[in-house]
């Protein structure tokens, strides 16, 4: 059994939790088309037992760590989500650097190549989101990274669609020394309920609301009660002012009731119960800057 840890790293948006997703075959992170999704590191296990797949040849588990975006911070909640992503650096076995477009598009995926060039941790470059791209782009990206002789492999894939996903997990297999299971062979995720539950509501937040509003909303949850076939959920929506409050309840409450719909049908699903959601927005202005409001909601460096 071969086993170990696997960082996947790279700009905002560009679909580092739907290769997750699609690695593992199910939602564990939230998605959408918001740059700054994910807040905090997540942890999916993927495990192959000797023998569950004829062509692979050795029995994996791998723990890939999906990492917030790295980009230049704005305030206290973004230097800790560069932070969490860049200090999974030296602690993986193998890194997965995602990037969707040609070096000349912008300065971010220089900043993070430098950043991997001091680090001697095996490195894939991952070309995603293949399917959205025409031939001459795709070779354009593959050799400029290729000839920067940073990488053990250049791979193209489309997370959404699942292409070439199966030959990215054997690449990083590849890297995998020997070692124990961690988790159990079922266990897709260390993540606690509690923390999904948030995560959910949140990205029904970000689907539901305009641009202005999404990054200054945090969700906590104050009740997680598990009774016989259902599962009662207490959650605050906390935003940083109250102009945003009244946008994410909207008018007789119609928006909070469609986000609360939404998430709830989620969580049914994740939890195999009929799921009471109650939600609440209040107030907390300028808690992205407040240390202890980070602390409170989650977003902490262990």
């Amino acid at each position: 059994m071969k086993s170990g840890f696997v960082g996947i790293v790279g700009r905002p948006n560009v679909g580092k939790s739907t290769l997750l997703n699609s690695i593992l075959g199910e939602k564990i992170a939230i998605t959408t088309d918001k740059p700054q999704t994910t807040r905090n590191t997540i942890r999916g296990i993927y495990t192959r037992m000797e023998g569950d797949d004829p062509s692979a040849q050795d029995g994996v588990q791998m723990i890939f760590i999906d990492t917030p975006g790295i980009h230049k911070p704005r305030n206290r909640l973004g230097e800790y989500m560069t932070e969490a992503a860049i200090g999974t650096f030296r602690e993986v076995d193998a890194i997965l650097f995602l990037v969707d477009s040609p070096l000349d598009r912008g300065p971010g995926d220089r900043y993070i190549l430098d950043l991997l060039r001091e680090v001697d941790t095996p490195k894939i470059l991952v070309i995603n989101k293949v399917d959205e791209m025409d031939p001459e782009e795709f070779r354009k990206i593959y050799h400029e990274y290729e000839e920067m002789d940073c990488f053990s492999t250049v791979l193209g894939v489309s997370a959404l669609k699942g292409t070439h996903v199966d030959e990215l997990v054997e690449a990083a297999a590849s890297f995998m020394p020997e070692g124990p299971m961690y988790f159990p062979e079922d266990m897709v995720t260390e993540d606690p309920v509690r923390f999904i539950a948030s995560e959910i509501i949140r990205e029904k937040i970000l689907l539901y609301m305009e641009d202005e509003v999404p990054h200054g909303v945090a969700v906590e949850i104050e009740e997680f009660a598990e009774e016989e076939n259902l599962t009662r959920i207490s959650a605050v929506i906390y935003c940083e002012r109250k102009s945003h409050k009244g946008m994410i309840i909207g008018k007789g409450g119609r928006k909070l009731k469609g986000i609360g719909k939404s998430a709830r049908a989620e969580l049914e699903a994740l939890l195999g119960t009929k799921v009471f959601l109650q939600t609440w927005v209040k107030v907390r202005e300028n808690w992205r800057d407040s240390d202890i409001a980070l602390s409170n909601f989650g977003y902490r460096q262990d």
